[in-house]
Formats: structure tokens, C-alpha cells, sequence
């Protein structure tokens, strides 16, 4: 799947960094990237009618998505919770193989770009045999995320996971746990295999790092994580339940965002997923460092994790994007409305992060796609000379975008419409989605629904 140089999209209204504009035309060149953008422009190349700038989809377990709808009973506790849906997932993922991890994979990817993501951030800690034995080849299911992304044409931000123990007191991993385990010299080897099969896709494909959480690795570790990133993205899961939170407070003396803020040089390349249990005095210090929150409002919804503090976080500058984690349910709007009403929610209030300047939804879409762009390492996060063509194109005759103009077509979009509006998606100037469609989504879903049925058999 390739871009097309010197093609042109032509936009009756576009979202460029200085705000709305009308008949815009963007051309690409060969590398993905937009050559130029000019407002006032006669009608040319493809059409749309509304532009924007498509943000990443920061934070994803793609095999998860086969989970979706199995773990609504409750289990024999009192009361069900992040905990018990874990020891489910770890179940689950036990009847999974190589061959299902790729098909899923695509199936979440294609999802994604339909519903207006141009990337992924793959936060992939799925790397061994049931039992934990590696393949044969140990970037074996890196390899099949990255197969995926050359089907699908997603723009892949890939971050393989250090997993190195069952909680802070270093127990050992447990039967579900045992296929993510790696010690740092073996992880370091499988991240450099798995850098070397990104180089099969676009130039857009980056490689990260992701120790999983203050729980799963140790200080040596996470110094040792942190120093094979460099400047590339690292991500990191912190501060989700409230269990975790005491887990570390006992084992390190301190909150786990306290903890990281105190003992490492959080900056731009980081990514903190959820943060969902943050003291205001750590909302404003993981604001001011300038790294990105990761959230992730509809599974941070059905897990029960709480609510992150966007209020204060953005008051305070903070950088955020959103990523759909256990692909429980994929949409780019409706992450956006929950992440809202969340607050709204907690706070008895309406508009809770609109500015005098900016809506609602203007100040939550801008936030994403830069946010996103940050966190993925990506050249991208909005309409502009250089930056990677990643657009996303709202079809303006829909009934609840008609007549509507400026910062009202965000706040219609997220908080009247849906991903059905979504008509055009490119990556990195790769036409994958056309008429609200994925161009390769019929052999996609033929494949994921021949592997469901087979998964079935085996649950």
C-alpha cells in the first residue's frame, strides 16, 4: 500500500493549526508527507468535505479485541473488579496462536482506521508459547503485529513490553503471566528482532520501548528500558487501581507517579497510560513534565479504573491522547465524549475543558491528534507542510453536520454523531479507508471471523 506523489485532496473546510479554513488543497509527496497546503484553492484532485488532521490510537493490546463480550458475568466474588476481568484475560489469551494474533491484529487495525485513527502504539507484552516457552524465532508474535500493519497500512508506533515479574516483592509470573516474562538480556533481544521486522514496512513505523509498570519491573529494569529508549517512545502503564497504588506506596516508599517523578527524567518521550489514582500535587507535576497521558475512557469505564483528572491537568498545560486499550469497544468520538462527560460527571458541570477561545470538542480533537503524535514518536499531529499526510475526512452531509461550521463540527461529531461519519482516512498518505470503508476489509473480517469461530472451539 503505497502513497501516490503529487496527489491532491481538496477540502471544502480543513482544520489547519491556525484554525478553520475553506478550500484547501493539500498535495503528497512519495514519502507520505504533505509537499503543501494552500487555503482558497479552486476544486481539484480527490474531494472531501471536512479535513482534519487524524490522530494515533496511543495505546492498544490488539489480541484483546477477541475478548470483547466475555467477561460481563460475574465471577465469585462479591463484588468483580480490574482484578478478577485479568485473571479472564490470562485464561483467554493461553488457547491463542501465532496465526490468531495476526488476524485479530488486523482485524483491531482496520477497525481503527475506519473509525478515524491513521496510527497505532502497540503496547505488545504477548511474546511467548502458552506455558512461556519462546518460539523458535522470539520476535515471533512481533513479527505478526507487524504483518498486520502491512495489510492493513496502519502507521505503527510498535512497543515491546518488559515483563519481568508478578508484583513488587519480585514473585515469580504466574501460569497466565508466564507468556509475557523476558529477564532484560533476553527482552533486548527480542526488541532488536523486532526493530529489524519493522523495517518491512513505510518509513513512517516506529520502534519504542514499554517497561509494563512499576509492578512488573524493577528498578535495574526500568533504568535498563529507559536507557535502550533513548529518544524513541516509552511507554509505561502507572497509576490505574487503587490496589496498585498500595502495592508500590509499600514497596518503594512512595506513590508510583511520586515515585517515577522523583527518581526518573520524565520528559517528552515518555507516555503514562491511565494515571487514573493521581494526588493534584501529581496531576500538576505529570503535566508539567511535558510527557503525554496516556487514556484510555472507555476501557478505564468497563475496568472500573476510575476517573483521570483532566480538569487540572489541563489547566496546567498538560499533553494527553487517547488509545482504545482493550478494544472492548473501538471509536474515536466516543472515547472523546467519555473522556468528557467523565469529568462532567464528577464535577457536576458542563464544558468542562472548553476554553473562551476553543469548544469542547476543539479542545479535546486538537489535544489527541498532538498528544497522539508525541506519544507515537510520529511526524504528524497536524495539517502542515512536512508532517506525514494523516487526515481524516468527515462527510459534511450528514444530517448531524449540515449547516454546521467552525468548532460546531468537532462538538456535532463527538457529541451528536458517531464514526459512521468518518467517510476518508490516510496514513501517512495511504487512501486505506474510501466511503467510510476499509479498501482490504472484506478479506480482513472473512479471516477474523474464520479465526473466532476456531478460537471458540478451542475456549
Amino acid at each position: 500500500m503505497s502513497t501516490v506523489t503529487g496527489a491532491t485532496i481538496f477540502a471544502d473546510k480543513a482544520l489547519l493549526p491556525k484554525g478553520w479554513a475553506e478550500n484547501v488543497a493539500i498535495s503528497l509527496d512519495g514519502d507520505g508527507c504533505i509537499a503543501t497546503v494552500k487555503s482558497g484553492a479552486a476544486p481539484g484532485g480527490h474531494q472531501v468535505g471536512i479535513l482534519l488532521p487524524a490522530p494515533v490510537n496511543l495505546h492498544s493490546h490488539a489480541f484483546q479485541r477477541a475478548m470483547a463480550g466475555m467477561s460481563e458475568r460475574r465471577g465469585e466474588q462479591a463484588r468483580d473488579s480490574f482484578w478478577t476481568w485479568r485473571q479472564i484475560m490470562f485464561r483467554f489469551l493461553d488457547a491463542l496462536t501465532p496465526e490468531d494474533v495476526e488476524a485479530i491484529a488486523a482485524f483491531v487495525q482496520m477497525e481503527m482506521l475506519e473509525a478515524g485513527y491513521a496510527g497505532v502504539g502497540e503496547f505488545h507484552y504477548l511474546h511467548h508459547q502458552a506455558g512461556g516457552t519462546p518460539y523458535d524465532n522470539l520476535a515471533e508474535l512481533s513479527e505478526r503485529i507487524v504483518s498486520a500493519a502491512q495489510e492493513t497500512g496502519i502507521g505503527l508506533t510498535h512497543l515491546p513490553v518488559l515483563y519481568q515479574y508478578g508484583g513488587c516483592d519480585k514473585r515469580p509470573l504466574a501460569p497466565g503471566q508466564i507468556r509475557f516474562g523476558n529477564d532484560f538480556d533476553r527482552f533486548r533481544e527480542l526488541h532488536d528482532l523486532a526493530s529489524k521486522a519493522l523495517q518491512s514496512l513505510p518509513p513512517d513505523a516506529v520502534i519504542g520501548v514499554a517497561p509494563h509498570s512499576l509492578r512488573a519491573v524493577d528498578e535495574h529494569g526500568l533504568n535498563s528500558a529507559v536507557a535502550l529508549a533513548s529518544d524513541k517512545p516509552l511507554h509505561m502503564h502507572l497509576s490505574e487501581q487503587v490496589a496498585e497504588v498500595d502495592e508500590v506506596l509499600e514497596a518503594r516508599g512512595q506513590r508510583p507517579v511520586e515515585w517515577l517523578l522523583s527518581h526518573h527524567d520524565v520528559s517528552q518521550n515518555w507516555c503514562l497510560i491511565h494515571c487514573t489514582q493521581m494526588t493534584p500535587d501529581e496531576t500538576v507535576g505529570l503535566a508539567r513534565s511535558k510527557a503525554v497521558a496516556g487514556l484510555c475512557p472507555i476501557t478505564e469505564s468497563s475496568l472500573g479504573d476510575g476517573i483521570f483528572d483532566g480538569v487540572r491537568y489541563l489547566e496546567n498545560m498538560g499533553r494527553f491522547g487517547v488509545g482504545s486499550d482493550s478494544n472492548i469497544r473501538i471509536s474515536l468520538s466516543e472515547e472523546l465524549r467519555t473522556l468528557e462527560y467523565s469529568q462532567r460527571l464528577r464535577d457536576k458541570c458542563r464544558a468542562s475543558v472548553a476554553t473562551p477561545e476553543k469548544s469542547t470538542g476543539r479542545v479535546l480533537f486538537e489535544g489527541v491528534v498532538s498528544g497522539g503524535a508525541q506519544a507515537a514518536g510520529r511526524q504528524a499531529g497536524a495539517i502542515s507542510e512536512g508532517n506525514y499526510a494523516d487526515l481524516l475526512a468527515l462527510d459534511q452531509t450528514a444530517l448531524d453536520l449540515e449547516g454546521r461550521e467552525g468548532d460546531e463540527i468537532l462538538d456535532s461529531y463527538i457529541f451528536a454523531g458517531d464514526d459512521g461519519m468518518v467517510c476518508d482516512v490516510w496514513s501517512a498518505g495511504r487512501h486505506v479507508v474510501q466511503h467510510g470503508k476499509h479498501v482490504k476489509g472484506d478479506a480482513i473480517r472473512s479471516r477474523y471471523r474464520s479465526t473466532m469461530a476456531s478460537l471458540r472451539s478451542r475456549l
